[in-house]
Parts: structure tokens; C-alpha cells; sequence
């Protein structure tokens, strides 16, 4: 019964997932939702079947969490933390610099619960505005890997993180939508 109810899930995402895709590959921007929040300044795209999740009560900095509502664990987070006004994300150094502090602070308060490898830390730069994407592997407990694509920035004097999450299994059906969401996160 189990496998019979896993293998209609499955089914069921590659049939969501092949109504995102485009026939050349791509994510259709129809098959995404715009999210702003006016009063951190910040927007991105989520997929069509995310849901907001109620964050009351989470750890300090969530503002605002999205997860798939047939892959649970697949989801996206922004976090905000304080930093000095006069900051810029460059300030804090380079995209590598922060992707190996993030990790190393990710590890440290697993406490061997969760270890985290940086894969790649690219920048771009959006009509002045700097964002780092950073891209991990997580191994949680003993055997579940994870797969994380993050934005971060910073803006108004508060470091900016836009993180999506999903299991390493699904890395390479969700990679170019998750690139995509990633991407369209940005701040004003």
C-alpha cells in the first residue's frame, strides 16, 4: 500500500513538474507566483502548488517560509539578520568567504547533527545591488542528503538570505526551477 500511495506521488510531481517546464527547458514564468514583502523590501517567484507556512514560533530572523504541498520537504525560506547599516554584503566578504562562514556556522550548531558542503559560491550584480549564490549538500542525521541553493544580500542594514531546499534525490528534476526562483529574489 505504501509503495502503491510513494509511486502515485511520484507521479503526481512529474506530472506538476512537466506543467513548469517549458518545452525547451526552462521554467514559464506563468508557472510562478510573485511574493513581496514591502516592508523589508524584498520579492521572489515560488512555484504554482507552494503554500505559506506559518513561521510563528520559529527559529529567530525566519520572516517567511513556502513549502511544495506534494514534496513537503521540499521548501524556501528568507531569514533577516541585523547587521550595521554601513554593511554592504561585499563588506562581508567575498561570495566564497560567506558560503564557507555559513557553512561552518551551519555545522558548528548542528553539533554533528548536520553537516554542510559548499558546492559553488558564484556573485552577480543586479543594477548595483550584489547577490551571492551559494549552493550546498547536507547531510542531515545519519543518511538523508539535502540539496540547498541560496541568495543572500543585504539591504537596509539587515543580511538577506533566500534559501531553497529539497532532497539530494531531486536535485536534478527541480535544479532549473530552483535556479530560477533563486535568481528572481532580489530587494528594493
Amino acid at each position: 500500500m505504501f509503495k502503491k500511495s510513494l509511486s502515485t506521488a511520484v507521479v503526481l510531481v512529474i506530472l506538476l513538474l512537466s506543467f513548469t517546464l517549458t518545452a525547451c527547458g526552462g521554467v514559464g514564468i506563468a508557472s510562478l507566483q510573485r511574493y513581496s514583502d514591502t516592508k523589508d523590501g524584498y520579492e521572489f517567484l515560488y512555484p504554482n502548488g507552494w503554500i505559506g507556512v506559518d513561521v510563528k514560533g520559529a527559529s529567530p530572523g525566519v520572516d517567511v517560509v513556502f513549502r511544495d504541498l506534494i514534496e513537503r520537504d521540499e521548501n524556501l525560506s528568507v531569514i533577516i539578520s541585523e547587521i550595521p547599516n554601513d554593511k554592504t554584503l561585499t563588506d562581508l566578504g567575498t561570495a566564497t568567504d560567506v558560503g564557507y562562514r555559513f557553512m561552518k556556522t551551519v555545522n558548528e550548531a548542528a553539533q554533528g547533527d548536520r553537516q554542510a558542503e559548499l558546492i559553488t559560491a558564484e556573485e552577480r550584480d543586479e543594477d548595483g545591488q550584489v547577490y551571492y549564490t551559494l549552493e550546498y549538500r547536507v547531510l542531515v542525521g545519519d543518511n538523508v542528503e539535502r540539496h540547498d541553493l541560496a541568495s543572500v544580500t543585504t539591504n537596509r542594514g539587515k543580511l538577506i538570505t533566500f534559501d531553497l531546499s529539497t532532497a539530494e534525490d531531486r536535485w536534478d528534476t527541480v535544479k532549473n526551477l530552483f535556479d530560477t526562483v533563486a535568481s528572481s529574489f532580489h530587494v528594493y
